[in-house]
């Protein structure tokens, strides 16, 4: 599958060793060409390699790097690490002009894919600047690899590989750690000796997540086995899949739980009562301790994508702060973060956007971030959770046999509701003001860009208000 997000497919089936070579090639031979352009001169670029530690990774990595290499790029490989490490390598490694992560993310164990990282061709050394490639970058990179534009090198232009695992991990702490400091709350965190059950699904977070929290002086009890191991349960943290950890955090008495997902880019919380907080509160936390710990300065602004809660936007007034909304996937909200100068933003599915480490989703600055909140203020996450306003999301899917086939319901949804707030920007969101259900609420109707399924996401101040929002939307598509 081919998408904005890059290329997954299933290990054996679609996604084949002579796939995977080919799609680096054409990515590789894209940053060559675009890099000549910006430089005029013909100079060989870097690629950061990086890879989320399912079973049969090695073999993607390995592909991968052969197209890499035999298109003219350089690599530079950082073993089995999280997202926003590849991502903060990309910025950190002096001609490094993009990145390649191995990961199929919440995706089943049988599946993998390449995540594509491009870096500004312009930008200084130094600066945070790498992030998922927009829209327009994608579908070239995607056009080159189906048209079959790949410029092998001879012998003597071949790239080279190198490998630069613990650097990677020192250079994420780091920077996360910089943060924490200007926000002073470094020693706070410590004094706390927090106890954490930590869930990274054997995936790529539990090569640094544990060592770092260690060393802001928690207690790390490590739910799970080690990096590379399969998933002790479905990957994607959610409700369903988390009800061990839920019940390892009650037994433990741990102040939180955290839950990665495979490449370790989103973050759901769990409570010291064991109770399942979800995603949609890790951004909504994370930017109060940016506001309320001195990180925000004076009318800070933040982006989210149209499905994540109206929680955000409450924040925000409550901070005299803006917040703007982008289509869904990380590359447009990261499009109007650079745009509007935001100081975080993110998705509701737990993915936290810090430019001050870097642009991709990073749950190792959320973690910081959250547990900064509740040190400085002494709160429990379950007393922080509390004063937020309440609202309840509900998401359904619909299989489909293409991303195309979402268009004839996205476009029954926005006639059926006319005398309401449409938005087209990304399939169909409806907001009413007051929908008869009860209250505020909105309806986000569109295809999803990693699965062949239409999501069909809402929210109201209650379940049973978002659920009767989802019914009768499915009325509407259903005539």
């Amino acid at each position: 599958m081919l998408s904005v997000s890059g290329c997954r497919g299933i290990v054996g089936e679609s996604l084949t060793p002579e796939l995977i070579s080919k799609f680096a090639g054409a990515f590789g031979g894209f940053l060559i060409d675009r890099a000549a352009e910006a430089r005029r001169k013909n100079q060989k670029v870097t690629v950061v390699v990086g890879r989320d530690g399912r079973p049969g990774g090695q073999m993607v990595r390995d592909a991968a790097v052969a197209g890499l290499t035999a298109a003219g790029c350089d690599v530079i490989d950082i073993g089995i690490a999280m997202t926003p490490t590849v991502g903060v390598m990309v910025d950190a490694i002096e001609g490094a002009a993009g990145g390649m992560v191995f990961t199929a993310s919440h995706n089943p164990q049988e599946w993998n894919g390449m995540k594509c990282l491009v870096r500004e061709p312009h930008a200084k050394f130094g600066k945070v600047s790498a992030c998922a490639p927009p829209k327009l970058i994608a579908d070239q990179v995607i056009d080159r690899y189906k048209t079959g534009q790949i410029k092998l090198q001879p012998w003597s232009k071949i790239g080279q590989v190198g490998y630069l695992e613990e650097e990677a991990i020192e250079t994420h702490c780091a920077m996360v750690n910089d943060v924490l400091i200007k926000l002073r709350v470094i020693k706070d965190i410590k004094k706390a000796k927090f106890k954490v059950v930590l869930d990274c699904v054997n995936g790529a977070g539990a090569t640094i997540a544990p060592q770092y929290l260690e060393h802001l002086g928690c207690k790390v009890e490590l739910h799970g086995g080690e990096p590379g191991e399969p998933f002790p349960h479905t990957p994607e943290p959610i409700a369903q899949n988390l009800t061990s950890l839920c019940k390892s955090v009650k037994k433990s008495k741990a102040a939180i739980g955290f839950a990665q997902d495979p490449d370790a880019d989103r973050l759901a919380l769990v409570d010291e009562k064991g109770r399942f907080i979800g995603e949609e509160y890790t951004l909504v936390l994370a930017t109060k301790a940016l506001f309320e710990l001195g990180g925000g300065g004076k009318k800070p602004r933040c982006a989210v994508n149209m499905s994540t809660s109206r929680m955000i936007e409450d924040l925000c007034e409550a901070h005299e702060a803006m917040c703007f909304r982008s289509a869904v996937g990380e590359a447009n909200v990261v499009e109007v973060m650079k745009r509007e100068a935001c100081i975080i933003g993110g998705e509701g599915n737990g993915g936290v956007i810090l430019p001050a480490v870097t642009y991709i989703r990073d749950s190792l600055s959320a973690m910081g971030l959250i547990l900064g909140l509740m040190a400085a203020t002494k709160l429990s996450l379950s007393e922080l959770v509390d004063e937020l306003p309440t609202y309840s999301i509900e998401k359904r899917k619909v299989e489909l046999s293409r991303r195309e086939d979402a268009n004839p319901a996205a476009e029954k949804i926005a006639a059926a509701y006319v005398d309401a707030h449409v938005n087209r920007a990304d399939g169909v969101r409806v907001d009413w003001a007051h929908h008869k259900s009860g209250g505020a609420a909105w309806l986000h109707v569109r295809a999803s860009n990693t699965e062949p399924i239409m999501r069909l996401i809402a929210e109201a101040p209650t379940p049973e208000a978002a659920k009767a929002v989802l019914d009768e939307a499915a009325h509407v598509i259903a005539r």
